[in-house]
């Protein structure tokens, strides 16, 4: 049963409103919350003392207002209120499957008056022995794949790293899992995968430094091996992935020869095949402890023959890899049908017997469009005509 549990506040504010015209905190890198302190006027010698404090209250207890700072001086507290944000973005709507996957819509602020307040989707899984936490680094995307309903959306804008960082954040306190905050501190958020709206490696500076605060040890903490970043194949930014983020690699392919995956992928026109794979075998730190994960979407009658399944295991011959089998959610309009599940076991069954773990996805959130492939919010980009029109009212 689908229940739609809420609208937060913040529903009611105009399309272009912004949430708060203070300066955010959230998404600010160390270095850049010290220097932020700096300009608001801390002494030098108090700067490292002070940015902690709020590291800590902002990302290890999850605090939503400076007044429950309390190793903070009253008065300087009430400075900080005056001038900076902790506000998370505003949940639209959430909505809760029969299997118990999560999906909330959430409303950011608008940047500009040229700007409809944009939403996005982030999706909660929960299993028996982990959770984990689907979140976008997109507003849209640019990829058009054709089987995601995503890419039916066009790229509104690139998310800040303060909006990436925010949805986990937004996540925590709906699962009470903040320590301290009125939560049980127990962590039901075990990983937290990119696989939401919009492709990450075009978004990598803002998507390099949300990683580094939501892995930091001294906050969120979430190890970088309980990360996974899903890229449709920006070859040029697989290895500045690797060393410069850290983080588990996931290779959106779903085909093994690049007619299809033309088809299916149309970056693969730009970056085909053989590129991919050598980008994939040059990834820093590939290893069996750390082995990439191949997604391939089981489409019927496409690519799921058992040919097919023989030509990805010489594909991906020595690479250390797991390939997720993800059967085919559908979405309104969408140009596929799923495999049959008999198809799909004795594709599974031929890439295992090669030597590679492939597990087949059990569909969630189905029921509220929340399983992969399946994200999409209704924002938009204004026309320069349109903006115009909305801030004349």
């Amino acid at each position: 049963m689908v229940t739609v549990l809420d609208k937060a506040a913040g529903m009611d504010l105009p399309d272009g409103a912004q949430m708060s015209r203070k300066r955010p905190l959230i998404g600010l890198t160390r270095d850049e919350l010290a220097a932020e302190l700096c300009d608001f006027g801390i002494p030098e010698k108090a700067v490292r003392m002070r940015a902690s404090q709020l590291w800590h209250w902002i990302y290890l207890r999850g605090v939503t207002s400076f007044g429950a700072m309390t190793n903070i001086a009253k008065d300087l507290r009430a400075e900080m209120e005056a001038r900076y944000s902790l506000e998370r973005p505003a949940i639209s709507e959430e909505q809760i499957s029969e299997d118990g996957t999560r999906k909330w819509l959430l409303k950011l602020d608008a940047r500009s008056e040229r700007e409809i307040a944009p939403q996005i989707e982030c999706v909660f899984i929960p299993e028996e022995n982990r959770g984990t936490l689907c979140i976008s680094s997109q507003v849209g995307c640019t990829l058009a794949c054709t089987f995601c309903h995503t890419g039916t959306q066009k790229l509104v804008r690139n998310l800040t790293p303060g909006e990436i960082v925010a949805q986990v954040m937004v996540a925590r306190d709906r699962l009470d899992e903040w320590p301290q905050t009125g939560g049980d501190g127990e962590r039901r958020i075990t990983n937290v995968v990119l696989m939401g709206m919009g492709e990450p490696l075009y978004n990598f500076d803002n998507v390099k430094a949300a990683l580094e605060i939501i892995s930091d040890n001294e906050g969120i903490s979430l190890s970088k091996r309980r990360i996974t970043l899903s890229t449709a194949g920006v070859v040029p930014m697989i290895e500045r992935c690797g060393a410069e983020i850290g983080v588990m690699l996931a290779i959106s392919l779903h085909g093994a020869r690049d007619d299809i995956r033309d088809q299916l992928v149309p970056l693969n026109k730009k970056y085909p095949i053989e590129d991919l794979m050598n980008a994939c075998r040059n990834y820093p730190g590939l290893s069996n402890a750390k082995r990439i994960t191949f997604e391939y979407v089981m489409l019927k009658g496409v690519n799921d023959s058992l040919d097919d399944a023989k030509k990805l295991v010489r594909l991906l011959k020595g690479i250390p890899a797991k390939i997720n089998l993800i059967p085919f959610n559908p979405w309104p309009g969408a140009p596929y049908e799923c495999s049959d599940w008999e198809q799909i076991e004795k594709f599974g069954d031929w890439v295992n017997r090669a030597g590679y773990a492939s597990p087949i996805r059990t569909p969630r959130g189905r029921d509220i469009m929340a399983a992969c492939g399946q994200l999409k919010s209704a924002s938009e980009r204004l026309s320069a005509g349109a903006a115009k029109q909305q801030a004349q009212g």
